[in-house]
């Protein structure tokens, strides 16, 4: 049939026998072409299982390499074997040098500390193995015997000595040098940890980074911590090895020349035998060791690198071109001391020179290049006319970034900079972290992130916050000063510079550093600069988190919500209440000092009073009615309050005195009597604000609204609480009493 189907489909030929050629030629192409394409397939198979299985045994060869080294200080190994290792131990440890050139930093080769502890079980099992063929028979292999006929040179004692400076070099200069620099360098990366992990942390809560470069700079840090930790203790494998270095080669020299002796051999015989056996099988650890103990001295001691090995040198050697020009004169004008190879001096003296005038005549015609670059760049920004469309939407972009404005700003004069500078000491960065959480806790807020910038414009001492680009303070600190406050408590004063505290306005001094003894003694409570600032920037920002909070804060706290409760949300947002009549209420509740973490409360009271959303004061009383508990946290203390009462006649003065209108309800009260209450008011504050230092008002709940908007026009940040927001279990207390 398929026979068939074929001849159908192929041209019509003149004989039958033709077409059964045709017939067949085609079946065997197609047999032949399946077949090609079957072996290919079988060929990447089983290449593919090849590399599987190459990966499997490279993978296993170390663990037996490993097992191989700790069999070696038991089993003799033949002297083929023993010198084929000797190669692969001098050959890895040039491997190792040679790597430690080329990485940029030193968690690119973080198995090091690894690395050394294999080396140098390595180097100690074919010690021991060398030292059972000198002891055995004075023949340790060829390559021993080469490294000693080598360094010898025919003479015993010149070729010990050699090994033996060799020997010291490595213990006393490279070794005792790695070990130190390590132990210093674990000591500082573990103490600067948790500074590094906080910059993460200062860099994230300003959108500096992101989660993901912030987890990865974490694990870095950590990484960092670990690895010079790890090589600490990685530095006694190498110094352990140059001491036992040491060791064999007197059992080597001392051991075999007794044992030579007592197989009947002549000293002279003895000595030549084993001291060339010793020499070169020192020689055959010690290089290897040597190059390991340099490829650790430069791994702990390439900190400040951002480059490899060579590139650093090409391009902290070539960038001052005026050293090379002076160290060749230097050299040639040795030629004057009698004695000196003046040829030598002459010849190294101008090669100096010369690389040097090369070098600075191509550092001059980069640094040229440059300028023109930069002229030619300001000149295009200063031209009138962009030069094309893309141009000139970019600079239309430009111009609207210009009209951005920062929510909270900071700047500072040139003496403060070091105490933000976080290259310089300074930690208020990371105080302003610390406040930004501990404001969320709290008020249930996120605050914007803080620019900080520096301002020569200023005094050096001073420094301004600023809301939405505008200026709201500033103060004045001395830097290497402390701030001190007398709390009554003083009896025998020290001399000052008087000033006043910028965040409560309260007199203090500042005092030295070498009187900080003397003023904590006579009673003064000291607060550092960096502490003053932070605690006006918290301040400040406490009296103007209402202005602070906008609408995009209110989705992502609503978007929050939802996550947990989103039948709530659905149920009022955006049918019953909007984002921004949202936004109005916690303002209002902010503005007051009411944390609004509780935001399920919240959302919930306004939906409960839904029909009287028009007059958004009357809907926030009931809001706070709500958050009673968290207001009689925020106020209470020890859960007791101390107030002064509103009289009844005054409050009903108040009710009297409110009009409505479509918009909502105000107050419409003479301004005679509107003095006389102020000043009632005034006077009460006054008897108690030195028994209270947060003074507390309390009335009954239809007047608390009227009156806190009464007096807020002339005592501002007087807290007025009702009845109805202190809880139950409070405790009342009344100290004053406003009453006509």
């Amino acid at each position: 049939m398929d026979l068939c189907l074929a001849a159908s489909q192929l041209p019509l030929a003149r004989e039958p026998r033709l077409v059964l050629v045709q017939i067949l030629h085609g079946s065997i192409i197609n047999n032949y072409k399946n077949g090609q394409a079957k072996s290919g397939q079988r060929k990447r198979k089983n290449k593919k299982g090849a590399v599987r299985m190459v990966k499997k045994m490279m993978t296993n060869v170390f663990a037996v390499f490993v097992i191989f080294i700790v069999l070696a200080i038991i089993i003799p190994l033949p002297t083929p074997i023993l010198d084929f290792l000797l190669i692969i131990n001098i050959g890895l440890s040039l491997v190792i040098l040679l790597m430690t050139m080329y990485i940029k930093k030193a968690l690119e080769f973080s198995i090091f500390p690894t690395i050394l502890l294999l080396t140098t079980v390595f180097r100690l099992s074919l010690n021991v193995s060398t030292t059972r063929g000198i002891l055995s028979n004075g023949y340790a292999g060829e390559v021993v015997k080469t490294f000693g006929e080598f360094v010898m040179g025919g003479d015993a004692i010149v070729g010990f000595i050699i090994f033996v400076i060799i020997v010291i070099v490595n213990f006393l200069v490279i070794t005792k040098g790695s070990e130190r620099v390590s132990e210093v360098a674990a000591r500082f990366t573990l103490d600067a940890m948790p500074g590094k992990q906080m910059a993460i942390d200062a860099d994230l809560n300003t959108g500096a980074i992101t989660d993901e470069e912030a987890k990865i700079r974490r694990a870095e840090v950590q990484r960092e911590s670990d690895f010079f930790g790890a090589m600490d203790g990685a530095t006694k494998f190498v110094k352990g090895d140059a001491i036992i270095s040491i060791i064999t080669a007197l059992i080597n020299l001392i051991g075999g020349a007794v044992l030579g002796m007592m197989h009947g051999q002549d000293i002279n015989s003895v000595l030549s035998t084993y001291s060339l056996a010793t020499v070169g099988d020192g020689l055959c650890s010690q290089i290897p060791a040597l190059m390991i103990s340099v490829a650790t001295g430069m791994v702990v001691t390439r900190a400040a690198s951002t480059d490899s090995f060579n590139a650093d040198i090409k391009r902290q050697f070539t960038s001052q071109p005026n050293v090379m020009m002076i160290a060749g004169i230097v050299i040639a004008a040795l030629m004057v001391i009698p004695g000196f190879p003046k040829l030598i001096l002459l010849g190294v003296g101008a090669a100096l020179f010369i690389f040097g005038w090369r070098l600075s005549k191509s550092k001059a015609k980069k640094e040229a290049a440059l300028a023109a670059q930069a002229e030619r760049e300001t000149l295009a920004k200063m031209q009138d006319q962009p030069t094309s469309d893309n141009d000139y939407y970019r600079d239309i972009d430009n111009v609207f970034k210009l009209l951005n404005v920062e929510q909270i700003e900071m700047e500072f004069g040139y003496s403060l900079l070091h105490l933000v500078d976080e290259k310089s000491g300074g930690h208020f960065i990371d105080r302003v972290v610390m406040f930004r959480k501990q404001f969320a806790m709290d008020m249930g807020m996120v605050i914007p992130s803080v620019r900080m910038t520096d301002n020569p414009e200023i005094n050096p001492n001073q420094y301004v916050i600023k809301i939405k680009g505008e200026e709201v303070a500033r103060g004045e600190i001395l830097s290497d000063h402390y701030l001190a406050l007398d709390n009554g408590d003083v009896v025998n004063p020290v001399d000052g510079i008087d000033t006043v505290e910028p965040a409560f306005g309260i007199p203090a001094k500042w005092i030295s550093a070498d009187k900080k003894v003397m003023a904590d003694v006579a009673g003064y409570t000291l607060i550092d600069p960096v502490s003053v600032m932070i605690t006006h920037l918290s301040e400040v920002i406490k009296q103007h988190c209402s202005e602070l909070l906008s609408r995009q804060d209110v989705k992502t706290m609503v978007d929050n919500i939802k996550q947990t409760n989103p039948t709530l949300i659905d149920d009022l947002i955006p049918g019953t209440i909007s984002l921004g009549y949202l936004e109005k209420v916690l303002c209002l509740l902010l503005r007051e000092g009411v944390p609004i973490r509780d935001m399920e409360t919240i959302l919930e009271t306004l939906g409960d009073h839904a029909g009287a959303l028009k007059d958004i004061d009357i809907v926030t009383e009931y809001v706070r009615q709500a958050l009673k508990r968290t207001i009689t946290r925020r106020f209470a203390e020890a859960n007791s309050l101390r107030v002064i009462t509103v009289d009844p006649k005054v409050e009903d003065t108040i009710v009297a005195s409110v009009k409505k209108s479509e918009a909502g309800s105000y107050l419409a009260m003479d301004p005679d009597l509107i003095q006389k209450i102020v000043n009632i008011t005034s006077g009460e504050i006054d008897k108690v604000k030195d028994v209270i230092p947060n003074i507390i008002i309390l009335t009954s709940p239809i007047v608390r609204i009227y009156f806190k908007k009464l007096i807020d026009q002339f005592i501002p940040n007087i807290t007025v609480l009702s009845y109805s927001e202190i809880d139950n279990t409070a405790q009342i207390q009344a100290i004053g009493n406003i009453a006509m």
